[in-house]
């Protein structure tokens, strides 16, 4: 159940006065629920690149009161510093992490350029994949002529801002001009050397680099630079879209690099850059003996490398994130330099850790005392939904076991793909065990409202009957994912690991229990709801999907018996 995430990195032009700065952050984490996770000011650019991430409400709530702050503290008359800017706010981009698609961001930043320019007298452009024309997907063409060639740009059609076009007056020049957009993550990557040759990293870096070398005549490397008829070099592209890289040799490590800047993680995956730059270096005899990931990265990208170098041998996928990260970690040898501290280098993790009281989170021994002690949560909801996640546990377990059997090799594709259907309805089944958890928080939140007025009254009812509703959709929803839990149970009680027969069983009493377990909750929270054509409708449906698992947990019992003798 991948949460809805995005990244905002907003380059504010203040890089040396401190207190400026922590008031723009302070305004940006005021704002909303979101997370800040750097803040790096420089002193020669008297610039500050500060990135946080949260959801995508939230991350725009965020941004707009941080361009706000910054647009009270900054004069832009007064600014100097050694990297190109226009404005208070210079760049400001939205970048999709999990969840939420590179399009959704785009149209998120337009929405905020708008709000921007509207309501804060901001002019702002749009670049990249927010931007309106394709010239200005390039920052370098909104930003042209910096602060200092905005009067002359603003009096001109084609130099005009997207929103909040106007005369170049007092309030601009305090301000400058903004460039809001959305761009995919950037992974900014090193990849280590058994050399110390500059030019022979320089090398491996111009064979892969999108815009690869210059074509020469004769002689590929002092041959004459071949020209095209503007006078342009004519490159030779590399082998790896939306990449870019150079050699450099690292002191500190006494190796060289090649150090890449991967800007289209679509099209580009880590794993295939890592596979690539091995191809490229053992070409020229060179080895890569491991990556250095500069910076944070998106969890599907170390989750999509673990799953590739799992499937070049020829094991299942269906395995749990831990595993698959540590795949990653071996396979590209992210851990050579320095270890490699997932929750220190994966978004989502970072956010997470903020988050401490998840119930999954627990250990058993304290999930199982947290549910008998005097609080009335975690209480039936959230442990259906564990037993749920438990059924699918031993179906995927039976399924990964199956995939490793002596004389199934020729199986194994087979076994994963069930063991990741498995792994994926775990974790939406987990999700729900806090869900259900945090629906019943906000039932008792409702009562803590005031009523000492009739509008404060009708306003509790209503609070009281939205609450209620939810109470009953998420044990709703914990039904429907642990039936199809069944699917995975049945398939391994009939074609998986003999030896393992029985877990499956289990796997479908669990899947069965769950199921139950949540008709329960949604018949004693939809007794609550007012709207009682809402309420019979999904008892009713709850009462058919009970009946289903019922049946179903039989069939997979009469497999289980009939194996077991």
């Amino acid at each position: 159940m991948s949460k809805r995430i995005i990244e905002c990195v907003p380059n504010f032009s203040e890089g040396r006065d401190r207190e400026i700065i922590s008031q723009i952050t302070e305004a940006i984490t005021s704002a909303a629920d979101v997370s800040l996770l750097d803040v790096d000011p420089g002193e020669a650019t008297n610039r500050t690149v500060v990135t946080f991430a949260g959801s995508p409400e939230d991350v725009v709530q965020a941004a707009f009161a941080g361009v706000k702050r910054a647009a009270q503290l900054i004069d832009m008359r007064n600014h100097k510093g050694a990297h190109p800017r226009m404005g208070a706010t210079d760049v400001l981009p939205l970048i999709p992490v999990s969840g939420v698609t590179l399009e959704e961001c785009a149209a998120l930043a337009r929405d905020l350029a708008k709000r921007i320019a509207d309501e804060l007298n901001i002019p702002v452009y749009c670049y990249e994949a927010a931007a309106f024309t394709p010239e200005r997907k390039n920052l370098a063409v909104c930003r042209e002529g910096e602060y200092e060639g905005l009067s002359k740009r603003f009096a001109t059609s084609d130099g005009a801002p997207d929103f909040g076009a106007r005369a170049f007056d007092d309030s601009v020049a305090r301000t400058g001009a903004t460039a809001v957009g959305a761009r995919d993550f950037l992974i900014a990557v090193n990849f280590n050397l058994n050399t110390t040759s500059t030019r022979r990293a320089n090398a491996i870096a111009f064979d892969v680099r999108e815009k690869g070398r210059p074509l020469r005549e004769g002689n590929p490397i002092v041959g004459k630079i071949v020209k095209d008829e503007n006078g342009e070099p004519v490159m030779r592209p590399g082998t790896l879209k939306g990449t870019k890289a150079i050699g450099w040799f690292i002191d500190e490590y006494g190796i060289a690099q090649v150090s890449m800047n991967i800007t289209d993680i679509a099209t580009t995956p880590l794993h295939i850059a890592f596979d690539e730059v091995c191809r490229k270096a053992d070409a020229r005899g060179v080895r890569v003996t491991g990556t250095e990931i500069v910076g944070l990265v998106p969890k599907r990208a170390i989750i999509e490398a673990g799953k590739y170098f799992l499937k070049k041998q020829h094991r299942s996928t269906g395995i749990s994130e831990e595993e698959i990260i540590r795949i990653a970690v071996k396979s590209m040898g992210l851990d050579e330099l320095k270890p490699f501290k997932a929750e220190e280098k994966i978004i989502e993790y970072m956010l997470e850790k903020q988050n401490t009281s998840r119930l999954i989170d627990m250990t058993c021994r304290g999930f199982a005392y947290e549910t008998a002690s005097e609080s009335a949560a975690p209480g039936g909801g959230s442990i259906s939904a564990y037993m749920g996640a438990l059924g699918a546990a031993l179906g995927t377990m039976v399924a990964n076991l199956s995939s490793h059997k002596a004389g199934w090799d020729e199986r194994w594709e087979e076994f994963s793909i069930v063991a990741e259907q498995g792994q994926q309805l775990m974790s939406k089944l987990l999700a729900l065990v806090d869900e259900d958890t945090e629906a019943f928080n906000r039932i008792m939140a409702v009562f803590a409202m005031p009523k000492n007025t009739e509008a404060e009254k009708a306003q509790r009812s209503a609070a009281l009957q939205s609450a209620t509703l939810y109470a009953t959709q998420v044990p709703l929803k914990t039904m429907k994912v642990s039936l199809k839990v069944f699917d995975i149970v049945r398939a391994m009680a009939e074609n998986g690991n003999p030896n393992s027969v029985s877990d499956a069983g289990v796997g479908a009493l669990a899947a069965r229990s769950a199921v139950l377990g949540a008709q329960l909750n949604v018949k004693i929270n939809a007794a609550g709801l007012k709207d009682r054509d809402t309420a019979e409708a999904l008892i009713a449906e709850a009462a058919k999907i009970a009946e289903q698992a019922e049946k179903l947990e039989r069939e997979v019992l009469d497999i289980v018996n009939s194996k077991i003798g």
